[in-house]
């Protein structure tokens, strides 16, 4: 298990370890971030590199924005349709209902993060 200390980080500053640990979070629940994102207004590739470069400062390429959005149609929690310009994609009704849920559970979701933290 990989330990969070000087020799796995060498002389890391904490702002460095929290804006490593910020983007694997951000990484590890793309799949939620885009799903919450999407609960607010449709999206292209492109919009959600946008909005996690802005809003997280993470630069992704759209390759995987497309992998995470395929998989999510896949899942039947977006649908896509195509304008003369871009793919767009919006929630499905089982996306909406995910999502409400997922908003729901931030109580318990945060609760399980602190628990990763919490030494015995």
């Amino acid at each position: 298990m990989e330990k969070y200390s000087r020799t796995v980080f060498g002389d890391l500053l904490e702002s460095d370890i929290l804006s490593r640990m910020h983007k694997r979070f951000v990484q590890s629940f793309l799949d939620v971030v885009i799903l919450l994102e999407l609960n607010k207004r449709p999206l292209s590739d492109n919009d959600v590199v946008s909005f996690i470069q802005n809003k997280h400062n993470i630069l992704l390429n759209s390759g995987t924005v497309c992998t995470y959005l395929n998989s999510l149609e896949k899942d039947g929690l977006v649908k896509s349709a195509s304008d003369l310009k871009k793919r767009v994609y919006v929630l499905t009704d089982l996306g909406k209902e995910t999502a409400r849920e997922v908003l729901n559970a931030r109580t318990k979701i945060l609760g399980l993060l602190l628990n990763l933290f919490v030494s015995e």
